[in-house]
């Protein structure tokens, strides 16, 4: 699938997009694992999420749905998986992938998980390490890439383990199989990472602790089934914070979306380029806090983005680089090299596809320099990776021509429904089989 794209127009009215990826992944693991009924509203019907479920249900967990964004888990507790019947398929989801790791290197058997060609590709040794160190056997290729072969029976010990970037998976890895070790799991991160996954362990009633760059919980709890909602999410909504705020006489209003404070890098981001983003009707949500988000075009400037902010945005860059190529000025991004092992290398294929809309765009070792401009129309290639589709159709609202995105297969992995979302408030966005 190819995406074509009109240039100009606004975006107007009201929408909600999808629920929070990271959230709905987590809210599977840990209801499956949970004592009794998890039931769950505003799950991300989307490609990596049902990989979760897939996968949970090859290891005996019922689960039901979803429909209409509800779902249904019946737990089997810590220690009621079942052995699947052959190696679990997580398609493109590296997050099922490193936290089905650490939940899996505890269980009584043995285990292979592997994905697609992308999945396939990308780095597993960050999770690997520490769980070694935990006691697990984990295997993986000689370039520290899936399939992993996760082998059962073996018995961990909390450690204390200083990560060398601040990575929610890795953390999240380490607390998950820290609920099944001997004594205290503790992770330091150099900087802040999201938080869904202690906010979800305490939400199903797991001790844990945790607070600013320091998360840390004992083996041998409980989780408890509960009802939650799981919010908008923010890394989808970032898409339509930044094609209102490019597209003149823009004025778009974003119900529902998760402001927790580990993942509003984004919004801080286009503030400080002089973006106008305002919360309406700010609320609870269970264990996460939302709001409404209402967004009116505005005139931006390029920034140095702080290195403190790049954790608190790192899947929203992609987005944000075509801010960046909209704003007046230069601007940087360092201290990002995350970038390079997503779904594709995120700083070189952003950079090539400007580069083609007529932008300067200089990639480096760990980040971007990007120099505002007149984007033209073009054709540029996503490699398939979900984030770069939908930001590249975005640009269009200020392009001179019609913008072509090739292979956007895998949007659905995120963002079902993107094509119709768009249309609905403004952008001229349709499907393409054959590109010219």
């Amino acid at each position: 699938m190819n995406f074509g794209v009109s240039p100009g127009g606004s975006l107007q009215g009201e929408i909600t997009v999808p629920g929070d990826k990271s959230i709905s992944h987590r809210s599977i693991m840990l209801g499956a694992l949970a004592e009794g009924v998890t039931e769950v509203g505003g799950f991300l019907d989307g490609l990596d999420c049902l990989a979760t479920r897939d996968a949970f249900r090859a290891m005996g967990v019922r689960i039901e749905g979803p429909d209409n964004g509800r779902i249904r888990i019946h737990g089997v507790g810590l220690h009621g998986l079942k052995a699947p019947s052959e190696p679990l398929d997580l398609g493109n989801s590296g997050t099922s992938m490193r936290l089905i790791a650490g939940i899996l290197s505890a269980q009584a058997f043995d285990c292979t998980l592997i994905g697609d060609a992308s999945l396939s590709r990308r780095p597993m040794r960050r999770v690997i390490e520490p769980l070694g160190r935990m006691g697990a056997k984990v295997e993986a290729t000689a370039q520290g890439t899936a399939p992993l072969h996760i082998h059962g029976g073996q018995r961990l010990r909390g450690i204390h383990y200083e990560s060398p970037v601040a990575s929610a998976q890795v953390k999240s890895v380490v607390l998950l199989a820290g609920m099944y070790a001997e004594g205290e799991t503790r992770v330091i991160e150099p900087g802040s990472s999201r938080d869904h996954t202690e906010r979800m362990l305490s939400a199903f009633r797991y001790p844990v602790q945790w607070q600013s760059n320091t998360a840390s919980l004992r083996g041998g709890g409980r989780l408890i089934g509960k009802s939650l909602q799981v919010p908008a999410d923010i890394s989808s909504a970032a898409f339509f914070l930044v094609g209102a705020s490019i597209a003149p006489g823009s004025d778009l209003l974003l119900r529902n979306v998760g402001i927790n404070p580990t993942r509003t890098g984004v919004i801080e981001i286009l503030r400080r380029m002089g973006a106008s983003i305002e919360y309406v009707n700010q609320r609870q949500l269970g264990a996460e806090p939302v709001a409404d988000l209402r967004v009116r075009s505005r005139p931006l400037h390029g920034i140095h983005i702080p290195k403190q902010l790049v954790p608190l945005a790192i899947d929203e860059f992609p987005a944000l680089f075509i801010a960046a190529a909209c704003a007046e000025g230069v601007t940087l991004l360092d201290g990002a090299e995350e970038l390079r092992v997503k779904e594709s290398d995120r700083i070189q294929v952003m950079a090539d596809g400007l580069q083609q809309l007529g932008i300067k765009a200089e990639p480096t070792a760990d980040g971007i320099r990007i120099e505002g401009g007149e984007l033209t129309g073009g054709t540029v290639d996503s490699q398939g990776d979900h984030r770069i589709a939908m930001s590249f159709a975005m640009a269009a609202l200020q392009a001179s021509g019609e913008i072509q995105i090739r292979d956007c297969r895998n949007v659905g992995t995120s963002f079902p429904g993107f094509v119709g979302a768009a249309k609905q408030v403004g952008l001229t966005i349709e499907e393409k089989r054959e590109l010219p």
